[in-house]
This record gives C-alpha cells, sequence and structure tokens, in this order.
C-alpha cells in the first residue's frame, strides 16, 4: 500500500518503468534531431522538477520536466536580393488550420487561415474572407481615439486585404464554396519595409501548411527603380526615390496579379521589370514547399458543389439555342439583354421542375451562367464577334465635358459607352489634409478620390454602409493613376479632393474615373501636366484540358461588364501619352503566362491614345483658377509671439472674415472663397496679429491718444506709432483733434523710425498732393497742359552736354536764383544747367512740384543764364523784388498764351519796349554763330585751349572724324556753338 500510495505522487512516465522511459528518451532524441528547432516553454512557475535515476539522461539533461511544454518550432530561412527572410510555424496561433510568420529585419507578420468544416447550402461563389490588421502597438504607439484602442478598417487596411485576395482566390479549386477565412496581423514593425507583400507570402504559406485544399504556392514581390536600376523589396526610403511601385505575384511559370503606380513608365520598361521580378517572386516558392513538406497537414476530403455531367447536359440542350439567339440580336441593350436572359433561365427552371429534376434544380442559375460564358466566349474565339457587335480593339463611343457645374471649383462628365462617371475636384487648405496613422508611409496624404458605386448605376436597390472594399479599390487605382501628373505641393500647396460618382456602369468606371478626374482637374485650374486616360483590357482562352495550357485566345480592348464577367482577365492600364502611370491585374483562371500580359499593352496603350485624343478636344490645358470659383490661398509666416496670439484669435478672424486659417507647422494658410473675402481676412490679422514691419507699407490703425505734438495709433498688432503733427496733412495744422480723433480708424504708411526706435507714421503721406498756385511762384509757367516738345536732331546733335529732362517751375527757381548773383567778372562761375535736380533744390522743394514736366536743353538753360547776365548788366539798378513784380504783373495780363520759352520772357521784361527781343544769346561781345579766327594757347588730350584777339580763352574740342594735328600759336577759324556752365565759349570748327 506504500507502494501505491508513494506511485501516486510519482510523474508518469517514471511510474511507467525505466525500460518505457529509456524509449521515450530515445524516441525524443530522434524527433529533436529531425526537427530544425526545438522549443520548451514552462506552463506553472510551480511545478517541480523530476531528475531521472539513470545516468545517460543525467548527462544528456533531455528529461522533459513536469509542467514544461514542448513546441515544435520549424523555420525556413533565404535571401532575395540583400534581405534576408525567414518562415516560421508552430510556436504561435496553433489552433488555426494553417499558421506562418514571415520576418524581415524587425518586421514580422503573422497569417492564419481557418475553414468551417461544412458548406451552409448550396453556393454559387467561394465566401473567401482576407482581414489584414495593422494595430498600433507593433509601432510601439497607443491609438490617439477616444477609446484608446483600434476602430473600423482602414483604408489602407482594405487595400492590403485585396492584395492578399486577388491571388490566392483563383487557386481554389471550382466547386469548393467553404467559408475560408484569411487573418493577417503586424506583429512588429521597424518602418522599414511595408508589411503588405510580406503578409500576402505568409498567407500563402499557411494555406500550403494548412488541410485546405489550395493550388498553392504563390510569390508576391515588390520591385521599385531607382535611378533606372530596378531594386527588389526596396525599404520605405527607397520606395520615395522610386519612379516605380510594382507588386508582382505569380506561381512556378504563370502570373496571378499585378499592381502598379509608376511615374509614366513606357511599355518597353515595365515589360522589362515584370521579367525581372517572376524569377525573384518563385524564390518564396521553394521554402513554402519546404516547409509544407516538414510541418504540412493532409488535406481534407472536402465535398465540392458541383453539378453532374448529366443534370449540365439537359440544361445546355435547353438554354444554349435561345441564348445564342440573345447575344446575335444587335438591338438588345444591357437591360434589355438581361431580362431575355432572365426569361430563358425561368423557362428552364419550370421545365425540371416538372422533371423533378432536384439536382439540376439546385444548380440552374450556375448551370446557365456557365452555358451563357461558353457561347460568348466561342463567339469571340471563333467569329471575333463581341456582345456589342464591336471589333476586338474598337472603343466605345466617347463623351466629354468639363464644367458641367460652374459654381464648383472642378467638375466634368464622362461616358464611355453606357458607362457614365460624375467628377468634381475641391480645393482645401494644406491643413485640409488627411492625417494617416499607419505604421508605415506619410503621416498625411493632400490627394483623395473618392469613388462611389451606388446602387441605381446597375438599377438595383440596397442599403448604402460603410467602407465597401471594391469602392476603396477602384478609388486608389485611379488616385494613383492621377497622381503622377499633379504639381509639386511646393509650387501648388492646396489639399485636393475628387469625389467620383458613377451614375450608370456596363464596364470600367475605375478607368472612367480616371479620364473624368483629369477633365475635372483641369477644369479647376490645377496646373496638371497633361491628361490622363485609362481602359481595361481583357482575355478569352481556350485551354487544352488534359494539360491546361492555352492553346487559342483574343485579347479584348474596352471591355463591357459582361465580357469582364465571362473572360479570363481585367487589366487596368492608366497613363499619360508617356507612359503608364498605373496597373491592376485581376484574372479569374489560375494564372495567365507572362508573355500574353506583356502583349496586352500595345493595344491598351492604342485605346488610351484614341480616348486622349477626345479628351484634348473638350480641354487641353488648365483654366486660369481665378476665372472660377476656385477659391483664393494665401500663407503667411510668423514668429513664435505671433503665432500664439493667432492661435487665440483663429476663431474670431473666421467668424467675422468669413475664411478659414489652418495653422501647421509654424505656417498659416488662409483660404478664401472671394479675393474680398481673403482682404478682410488679411486686414483683421494684420490688425490683431500684426506682422514685420516694413517702412513705406500702409497700414491699418485706431488713434489711442491725442497730444499736442501728435496722436498715438495702435496698428499692426497692438504695436504703437506716432503720427506726428506735421504728417497730417499737406496744409498747416493748428490743432491735432481738428484733424483726428480717438477711435478713429486710419489708413497710415510707416515712414521710418526715429533714433529712440519709436515707429513714425504719415497720414500725409496716403492724401492726394494738393496742385500748386502757380501765381505764388517767382516766375509764371502758363497753366496750360503740358505741351508735347521736340528737340530737333541737329540741336542734339551740335550740343556736346546730354539733353536733361527739368520741371519748367525749376528752371524758373534758377533763373530767380541768377538774378541775385553779382557778376564781378565774365568768368565768374553760374552753375546752373550742369547741376543735378536734388542739388540745386531741396526735398521739399521737390515733393511740392506739381506742374507740369517740360523737356528742355541744357543749351536752353545756358542761353537764360546769359540773357539774364546781359539785363543784369544793362540794369544794374533793377531789383529783385522789382523784377519778380514785374514778371507776377506781366503774368496776370496774359495767362492763355501757352507754354512760353523762359529766354522770351525774361527778353520781352529786360528789353525796352520799342526793342524786339533777340534771338542770339551772347556773351559780352560774342553771341552764338559768331565765326572768328583763334590761335591754339594750348593742346589737350580731347581738345584745344584757344585764345582770342581781346584776350578771352575758349574750349575746342575734338571732333571724331575731324583734324587733330594742330600746334600751339596756329590760327584757325572757329565758329561760336555754345557757353559752358561757367561762361566759357565753346567753339567748333567753320563747316
Amino acid at each position: 500500500m506504500a507502494t501505491s500510495l508513494l506511485r501516486k505522487n510519482v510523474h508518469p512516465l517514471m511510474a511507467a518503468g525505466p525500460s518505457l522511459l529509456s524509449s521515450l528518451r530515445l524516441s525524443l532524441l530522434r524527433s529533436i534531431s529531425s526537427s530544425p528547432v526545438r522549443l520548451s516553454a514552462p506552463l506553472s512557475e510551480s511545478a517541480s522538477e523530476v531528475e531521472s535515476d539513470s545516468p545517460s539522461s543525467s548527462s544528456m539533461n533531455l528529461s522533459p520536466r513536469p509542467g514544461v511544454k514542448i513546441l515544435d518550432l520549424y523555420k525556413e530561412e533565404f535571401e532575395i536580393g540583400s534581405r534576408a527572410i525567414s518562415f516560421e510555424t508552430g510556436k504561435i496561433a496553433r489552433f488555426a488550420n494553417g499558421a506562418v510568420v514571415i520576418s524581415m529585419d524587425d518586421t514580422h507578420v503573422l497569417s492564419t487561415v481557418a475553414c468551417a468544416k461544412s458548406g451552409e447550402g448550396a453556393r454559387d461563389f467561394l465566401p473567401l474572407t482576407v482581414d489584414y490588421q495593422e494595430k498600433q502597438f507593433a509601432q510601439g504607439v497607443i491609438p490617439t481615439t477616444y477609446m484608446r484602442r483600434e476602430g473600423a478598417p482602414k483604408e489602407r487596411e482594405l487595400l492590403c486585404g485585396r492584395l492578399i485576395d486577388r491571388p490566392i482566390r483563383p487557386l481554389f479549386p471550382p466547386g469548393f464554396y467553404h467559408e475560408v477565412q484569411v487573418t493577417a496581423n503586424v506583429l512588429s514593425s521597424d518602418g522599414k519595409h511595408d508589411p503588405d507583400v510580406m503578409a500576402a507570402n505568409a498567407t500563402s504559406a499557411a494555406l500550403m501548411l494548412s488541410d485546405i485544399p489550395w493550388n498553392g504556392p504563390i510569390g508576391v514581390i515588390r520591385v521599385g527603380r531607382i535611378d533606372g536600376k530596378f531594386v527588389f523589396n526596396p525599404t520605405m526610403d527607397e520606395l520615395s526615390l522610386s519612379d516605380l511601385n510594382l507588386v508582382y505575384a505569380c506561381t512556378k511559370d504563370k502570373t496571378l496579379m499585378i499592381d502598379v503606380q509608376a511615374r509614366e513608365i513606357t511599355e518597353r520598361d515595365l515589360q522589362a521589370g515584370l521579367r525581372l521580378a517572376h524569377p525573384e517572386a518563385v524564390k518564396y516558392i521553394e521554402p513554402q514547399i519546404r516547409l509544407a513538406e516538414q510541418a504540412g497537414k493532409r488535406k481534407r476530403e472536402y465535398r465540392l458543389s458541383l453539378i453532374s455531367d448529366k443534370s449540365f447536359e439537359k440544361i445546355k440542350s435547353l438554354s444554349e439555342s435561345p441564348i445564342e439567339e440573345v447575344f446575335t440580336d444587335p438591338t438588345y441593350g444591357k437591360f434589355e439583354r438581361g431580362e431575355a436572359l432572365e426569361k430563358i433561365a425561368q423557362t428552364v427552371k419550370a421545365e425540371l421542375e416538372e422533371e423533378g429534376d432536384e439536382d439540376g434544380l439546385k444548380y440552374v442559375s450556375k448551370a446557365i451562367d456557365t452555358v451563357r460564358k461558353q457561347v460568348i466566349r466561342r463567339r469571340i474565339i471563333e467569329k471575333g464577334l463581341r456582345v456589342d457587335g464591336r471589333q476586338l480593339d474598337e472603343v466605345r463611343p466617347l463623351y466629354c465635358e468639363s464644367g458641367t457645374y460652374p459654381i464648383l471649383h472642378g467638375s466634368s462628365l464622362f461616358s464611355r459607352g453606357d458607362t457614365q462617371v460624375l467628377c468634381t475636384v475641391t480645393l482645401g487648405a494644406p491643413g485640409d489634409a488627411q492625417r494617416l496613422d499607419h505604421i508605415v508611409g506619410p503621416p498625411t496624404k493632400r490627394f483623395m478620390l473618392h469613388y462611389s458605386f451606388p446602387p441605381f448605376s446597375i438599377n438595383e436597390v440596397a442599403k448604402r454602409g460603410g467602407l465597401n472594399r471594391r469602392e476603396v479599390g477602384h478609388g486608389t487605382l485611379a488616385e494613383k493613376a492621377l497622381l503622377a501628373v499633379l504639381p509639386p505641393e511646393d509650387d501648388f500647396p492646396y489639399t485636393l479632393r475628387i469625389n467620383s460618382e458613377v451614375m450608370a456602369s456596363d464596364g470600367s468606371t475605375s478607368m472612367a474615373t480616371v479620364c473624368g478626374g483629369s477633365m475635372a482637374l483641369m477644369d479647376a485650374g490645377i496646373p496638371v501636366r497633361e491628361h490622363v486616360a485609362g481602359v481595361s483590357v481583357g482575355l478569352v482562352s481556350e485551354v487544352d484540358p488534359a494539360t491546361g495550357e492555352i492553346t487559342d485566345y483574343r485579347i479584348l480592348t474596352d471591355i463591357l461588364g459582361l465580357e469582364d464577367h465571362s473572360g479570363d482577365m481585367d487589366f487596368k492600364i492608366a497613363g499619360t501619352r508617356k507612359g503608364i502611370t498605373a496597373i491592376q491585374l485581376d484574372i479569374k483562371p489560375a494564372g495567365i503566362p507572362l508573355d500574353i500580359i506583356c502583349e496586352s499593352l500595345e493595344p491598351a496603350r492604342t485605346g488610351r491614345e484614341h480616348i486622349l485624343d477626345r479628351m484634348e478636344q473638350e480641354i487641353s490645358t488648365a483654366r486660369a483658377m481665378n476665372d472660377g470659383s476656385a477659391p483664393r490661398l494665401a500663407t503667411l509666416k510668423f514668429s513664435n509671439d505671433s503665432l500664439r496670439k493667432l492661435i487665440i484669435n483663429r476663431k474670431k478672424i473666421e467668424r467675422e472674415a468669413g475664411a478659414r486659417v489652418s495653422v501647421s507647422d509654424g505656417t498659416v494658410t488662409l483660404v478664401a472663397k472671394t479675393q474680398a473675402t481673403m482682404e478682410k481676412a488679411l486686414e483683421k490679422i494684420d490688425f490683431l496679429i500684426g506682422r514685420q514691419i516694413e517702412v513705406g507699407k500702409v497700414y491699418k490703425g485706431v488713434v489711442s491718444s491725442i497730444k499736442e505734438y501728435g496722436a498715438f495709433v495702435e496698428f499692426n498688432g497692438g504695436q504703437q506709432g506716432l503720427l506726428h503733427i506735421s504728417e497730417l496733412s499737406h496744409n498747416p495744422v493748428s490743432k491735432v483733434s481738428d484733424v483726428v480723433s480717438v477711435g478713429q480708424q486710419l489708413s497710415l504708411m510707416c515712414i521710418g523710425q526715429d533714433l529712440r526706435g519709436n515707429l513714425k507714421l504719415s497720414l500725409k503721406a496716403m492724401l492726394p498732393t494738393p496742385k500748386k498756385n502757380l501765381l505764388d511762384s517767382p516766375v509764371h509757367v502758363a497753366s496750360q497742359p503740358p505741351q508735347e516738345t521736340t528737340i530737333s536732331e541737329d540741336v542734339i546733335s551740335n550740343s556736346t552736354p546730354p539733353v536733361i529732362i527739368r520741371p519748367a517751375e525749376e528752371c524758373d527757381s534758377i533763373a530767380n536764383k541768377l538774378l541775385t548773383v553779382k557778376r564781378k567778372s565774365r568768368k565768374a562761375s553760374v552753375d546752373v544747367a550742369s547741376q543735378h535736380p536734388q542739388e540745386t533744390t531741396t526735398s521739399e522743394e521737390i515733393g511740392n512740384l506739381t506742374p507740369p514736366f517740360v523737356v528742355r536743353a541744357v543749351e536752353e538753360c545756358d542761353s537764360l543764364a546769359n540773357k539774364l547776365l546781359a539785363a543784369k548788366k544793362k540794369s544794374p539798378k533793377t531789383s529783385k523784388s522789382s523784377l519778380r513784380t514785374s514778371l507776377r504783373k506781366g503774368n496776370k495780363k496774359d495767362t492763355s498764351k501757352g507754354t512760353v520759352g523762359i529766354a522770351e520772357e525774361l527778353a520781352q521784361i529786360m528789353n525796352p519796349a520799342d526793342e524786339a527781343p533777340k534771338d542770339e544769346v551772347s556773351s559780352g561781345q560774342m553771341k552764338i554763330g559768331d565765326v572768328m579766327t583763334a590761335k591754339v594757347h594750348q593742346i589737350r588730350a580731347h581738345g584745344l585751349v584757344l585764345e582770342l584777339s581781346d584776350g578771352e580763352r575758349g574750349m575746342y574740342k575734338f571732333q571724331e572724324d575731324g583734324r587733330k594735328d594742330f600746334e600751339v600759336g596756329e590760327e584757325v577759324d572757329v565758329v561760336l556753338s555754345t557757353f559752358s556752365s561757367k561762361g566759357i565759349p565753346i567753339f567748333k570748327p567753320v563747316d
């Protein structure tokens, strides 16, 4: 009894005896040697260790401890490109039909598959569900949602699920309609690699390990191109530099799926990328096969939902002829053809009910659909006849319209056959960009295309739910196609949203969205480089039942919905005239040869160019944004203090101005519907927040206080400036309060800062300059509008100094100044004509010069000076005041004679009343035009100094083509041409 009690506390293996324990140890050792990896994990910390009495076990330490779980872990490692990849199973999710963890660097993705044990009733489709999940724990982040947990699937998760679904679905055997669910979870992410392709390969490996019938495995690879070189499995950083993002899935010898986003890659380069991608993708297949041989389950026997050959032949005999009649009648439209086929199905069903064929009744819909496909495919292969009577490479009739709704930022309507899509464009601020919380990729997205497929587009009744996988996939495909032609964000900072509303569907609505979206972008004034168009290419083939190889095929351009349903592939290709921007390939058979895929690119290019021609006839360049209702956008930069103040007043600015204020990364963006709204918003920001003060700029401010010497004005977000009394008006102001009052809003110009740094403002600079009263001038210039004055070529050619443009009043002022000069000698310096206006007049005098400008030559001003000097000599007693009085009286007598030369005015005043004014201008006894003989007194580099008979000296300037070989003392004949500004006579040779 003691022995029995003792054995109750002994491990069962120990109680079984040493012989059994030894045999178990031996088998355990063999299993360890055959398994790649063996892991042990404790199940309970309180489990006690039991040591064996056997010396061999103690030396090898291989005995299983109580409470320790033995895990059979299988792992396959391999390399593709420069990336080390591994498949692992047996450690996680052991209850699933198949579970595999794929690893690349520090990114790990788990994919599991599960299958229902039996089918629920009769189905005619495979209920396959693929769920891809990216939870925030994979990157060490807590979700920012209210519940702090992940919500509904995001767009990226739906797209990755579609990426996994598309290549694995064709490989399930026909008639296998059991429910299958694939779940892919990202366990950890280093942010370097996109987990979507890894999840697709892990799903293929999990299906291989499971007991689900599946004709895999497959390999999926991503290919990029940087500087013309193809890169396999590029990182996210490398992908941002790549002009190609190609995801390629295949079996050992056939293509299953292609997904492309590119920057106008040519068909030739794309073919090169596809042919390089295939052998690299095949490298994923062998490790999966080896892993399945080690840890795979035996495939179960499932009941396939297949109709018997006898029932199918009966249904075919009853429906084939009526179906052919429907497709040979060209008068049938989409819905008329559908109604006729439905009547045929109802007739066949009625006959089967009379015969009591239960098997046939269960699968009658699927059988009739199969017969319909056979009829359509046979007509295309044998006769080249399509459903609507078109040629194999013919595109349906097109209708294009831009600016459908002018009030929108951009809109267009595109129709191809019975397929019709309405596209609209909405512009927004940079802050309107979509914020993404993906574990890889950019944090925001500024261009969005949302595709909507309402039930009325196919004349059906259905409820509208949340995000639809098909709608998200079609919208993303069109978004990729248009993204390549958008202007850079630095040049065009707007956020863009395109809405594609399918109005009628009969095939290729996603490609119609590309065409309509391109026209809507141009209608909105967005400077896209050129149009993007898309077309869908189909395939109908004949397969040898024995070998499964394609024996004959036809490529169809612009397929209908019925041709898509009955054909072998839907190959959507979008691009510009330069190249391809997006591709999506979906197939129905278990693979298509890559050569046929590459052959389909050429008819797609021809059809795309045909559509581009029609689109360019409607709109070929982007409209001007200001012509439509596009919003106005302004970008401002502020300091940190001003930015805080703006954020506080943001709602107030939006409410009072009617514009949207967006703050992002220290940059403030204003979006307004009209220019008036934009100006009002900028005015509000200037008043509340302020910007950097610039001298000469105009600011709006409010008078805060009034002093004797001026007014203090608050402007530019609370800054103070002084409006001095001298800057209130052009006229003298005796009292500041007579012009401005406290609380008054003014537009002022900043004219500078004083020595203490205080800002100086001017109201006078904003007021129009009053016209000066000419009667107050010392010399009156006629008030008539300025006459166009021309100077003869002779005057210009004979005058050595250049022609200078001076105001008439300036010349009058100079004349008055000359009257006050006492000439002591003929050589006295009278600086009149050669000085710059700034040198002879003050800044205040220049600012008050409002009379018109008159063009006068330097000679005229010199001539005026000589006349004044001569008059002064003749009338030495004439004072400046009497001369000014005489001039005023003379001007008052006759102000209607127009612009009178100053020389003539002064000559009339200075000469006696009975003496007519002289045209000649003289200096002493010399006058312009006098011919005389002079001696060469000195020879200089550019001319001569001449001495006259009375001892006077003058200047002679060498002519370009004239004589230059003079000698001192030589006599020369010259003519007086003018006087210098200092009264020195200037001569020239006698003609």
